[in-house]
């Protein structure tokens, strides 16, 4: 480690938020002159920093934020360091992981498809791996939809509730027309199976998603008609007036209608 990596260790450990967002500067002016070992040495410096309560230090917000993207500038090299981080890390971190790698270009997505089978034994894990996946904007995302597809039906509910959330998301960023009909119809079959999970949660993401699916151009004509009757089915608007009790879930079908 030269003086220049130490000079900035120190800044980036240090107490004051101040001399901590000198130390991000530092870092990453370096960056573009730096060989893979220094980048990662300050990947590992930057995501100590996620582990920050900026409720209970909200002087650290931009801080943290700044740390988050500058280890989402380093890219794909990043994520092994990362996935290190999220095994041990709070929820504070994770989230900021998820993020992090969130912010990747595509060409994160196979690294990030990688980990997801080879590094992640846990659900939870997973499920951030298909949280990151969802927030990187490339048609490429339809690379992981086989580990999305998979996961929509799994029995851990972490995992069922991030492949449910995952799956709208790829929707936004897939292209009209790119979907085979084969794939189009067992993503929407998933979804509306998972309209009838014991959790809230996902059948809010479930119905969500397959507006998105509408939205974005991944159904025909008659699934739009289906969708159309779903929603009014959860809303309690049809001839059986049996909505879901749940009102996140009728929030979100009211809202999947606009898109049909």
């Amino acid at each position: 480690m030269d003086d220049l990596t130490r000079a900035i260790g120190k800044l980036l450990a240090s107490t004051n938020p101040e001399d901590v967002q000198t130390g991000l500067e530092k870092a990453r002016a370096r960056l573009p002159r730096a060989g893979e070992e220094e980048r990662l040495r300050y990947v590992e410096m930057a995501a100590a920093l996620f582990y920050i309560d900026t409720l209970e230090h909200p002087e650290y917000l931009e801080v943290v934020e700044d740390a988050i993207s500058l280890v989402a500038s380093v890219g794909a090299p990043a994520i092994p360091v990362l996935m290190q981080q999220l095994e041990g890390g709070d929820v504070k971190s994770q989230m900021a992981v998820g993020v992090a790698m969130g912010r990747m270009d595509a060409d994160a997505i196979q690294p990030l498809i990688a980990q997801y089978h080879n590094a992640c034994p846990e659900p939870g894990c997973r499920s951030f791996v298909l949280y990151a996946l969802g927030k990187i904007r490339s048609p490429r995302v339809i690379e992981a939809l086989p580990i999305a597809l998979e996961a929509v039906s799994a029995p851990d509910q972490e995992l069922r509730d991030s492949a449910t959330r995952s799956l709208g998301k790829f929707a936004e960023s897939i292209p009209s027309g790119s979907l085979s009909p084969d794939v189009r119809d067992i993503m929407i079959d998933r979804l509306r199976a998972n309209l009838s999970d014991v959790s809230p949660a996902i059948r809010a993401k479930a119905i969500r998603s397959l507006g998105k699916l509408s939205h974005y151009g991944h159904m025909t004509q008659e699934q739009r008609e289906d969708l159309v009757a779903t929603c009014r089915r959860l809303l309690g608007e049809d001839e059986h007036y049996e909505w879901d009790r749940a009102y996140v879930v009728r929030k979100e079908a009211r809202e999947a209608l606009q898109y049909v």
